[in-house]
């Protein structure tokens, strides 16, 4: 892949048979963001404070940090304070006012054991939690379209070994959390860098749970095992729920790169290594790849490398660890042309380069197409059926947005000047302005002990 030292259009040539008509073997389709208020294809300029000097470090992907409530026309967003403790608050759109921060459950002093929320049918709130390595847990609001409260706190026995929780609610508002299972901490036949990937499933608001083993009859669900190069861990940078359409049913889009010990043996996160695309249908529990192959319930090895790669990298340097922890998916033209968007770091100097990469179908996946350096990608929002806005941060108090048409072609777009740098956005489910996005703010330190980052919501 071609470097260059200056932010490029990357032109992207795209079949002329592909823009127009639909391509029944590809499983899923465009993603609707439900958005109101202002229109997305203005940068959000707008920041509030709901909380000053409270947070701590956070290693939360761009998944589930907030969502708006319809029916109570409420914007929920969630965090980390001291210890990793969770933290909600919401926003009153009607009085355009910030509740203060509720503390809904305890963190266990990990930076790992953010919090992410969604909002089920019953209008109640559910924040999900990983004990590190140990247990899944949920805690659920008292009343319904409202933080205020005393909270209960709820493990999820299924969820046995959780780290990273990513929830999403279907279509017909089943709630699933996506969750990466140690397996060596159970059973000590495998090795500590075999790290799967599995999740669990209510049908009924939060209240019961079954496990992916139980619906399924597989342990795990994203599972290389045996890599001669000992990359055997997932890590998921980001997945999206994309709603059914006329066009296309529902399905989940993932993202994710390997981890493990590489050429040093059995070890937890010692390198990264390549990009990997699929989809999830959460009716027939089904994984596919990007051309539609159906690879039933569970991902191996073998269906990985054959069927979900799309692009493989070289090992570096164990620090900086590359590609990135966050990589981050869409897709565009009503579903046609998913997408990619991963960073890597470089193995000497450290720098940031970001990079995008479309499948067309017939095709396959293009090159990496390179964008911009320095920046690190955060999350990003549909603006229309062609473009996404990319949120990125650096050093500076600041965020920059980058707009991606097609998937590869980038141009910077707006800076947004923040009181402190940021460490991490999420988008807000279903948003509506001024609530678009919340960015937790870097804490002066790496221990959750220390806990002085503010907390922005910035909309339009």
């Amino acid at each position: 892949m071609q470097r260059r030292s200056v932010l490029a259009a990357a032109a992207l040539t795209v079949p002329a048979a592909v823009v127009g008509t639909s391509s029944p073997a590809f499983a899923g389709g465009s993603h609707h963001d439900h958005h109101h208020g202002n229109p997305a294809n203005q940068p959000p300029t707008k920041l509030a404070q709901p909380a000053t000097k409270l947070a701590a470090r956070t290693d939360r992907r761009p998944v589930a940090g907030g969502v708006y409530d319809e029916d109570a026309r409420k914007t929920y967003i969630s965090w980390g304070g001291i210890r990793e403790d969770n933290y909600v608050q919401e926003y009153n759109h009607r009085t355009g006012k910030w509740s203060a921060p509720v503390r809904v459950a305890d963190g266990d002093n990990d930076s790992h054991n953010y919090p992410t929320m969604v909002l089920a049918d019953d209008g109640h709130i559910l924040v999900f939690r990983g004990l590190h390595n140990k247990e899944l847990w949920y805690a659920r609001s008292p009343r319904a379209h409202t933080v205020e409260g005393v909270w209960t706190d709820t493990i999820i026995p299924e969820g046995l070994g959780a780290t990273y929780p990513m929830p999403f609610k279907t279509d017909n508002g089943d709630i699933f959390v996506f969750i990466r299972e140690t397996a060596g901490d159970f059973d000590k036949k495998f090795p500590t860098d075999f790290r799967p990937m599995k999740y669990v499933r209510s049908t009924d608001n939060g209240k019961t749970w079954k496990s992916s083993e139980t619906l399924t009859g597989q342990k795990w669900n994203i599972a290389p095992f045996g890599r001669p190069d000992n990359m055997n861990e997932i890590y998921i940078g980001q997945l999206r729920h994309e709603p059914a359409t006329r066009d296309h049913r529902e399905r989940i889009a993932i993202v994710y790169t390997l981890a493990g010990g590489g050429p040093e043996g059995h070890l937890h996160d010692r390198y990264h290594k390549n990009i990997y695309y699929c989809t999830f249908n959460p009716r027939n529990l089904h994984f596919y790849a990007a051309d539609g192959t159906d690879l039933g319930v569970q991902i191996d090895d073998a269906k990985q490398e054959k069927f979900l790669r799309v692009l493989e990298t070289q090992l570096q340097t164990p620090n900086p660890r590359s590609p990135d922890y966050i990589s981050l998916v869409g897709t565009t033209l009503g579903g046609k042309l998913p997408f990619v968007v991963w960073q890597t770091l470089d193995k000497v100097t450290g720098v940031v380069s970001v990079w995008a990469s479309v499948y067309v179908p017939g095709t396959g996946w293009g090159p990496g197409q390179f964008f911009g350096t320095g920046n690190r990608v955060r999350d990003m929002e549909k603006v229309d059926d062609l473009t996404w806005r990319v949120y990125t941060t650096s050093s500076r108090a600041a965020i920059d947005t980058y707009r991606l048409t097609l998937g590869t072609n980038a141009v910077k777009e707006a800076t947004i000047p923040t009181p402190q740098p940021v460490q991490r956005i999420e988008v807000i489910g279903g948003y509506r302005d001024p609530a678009r996005i919340v960015c937790t703010g870097t804490s002066s330190g790496r221990d959750v002990e220390i806990a002085d980052g503010d907390i922005y919501v910035i909309g339009g």
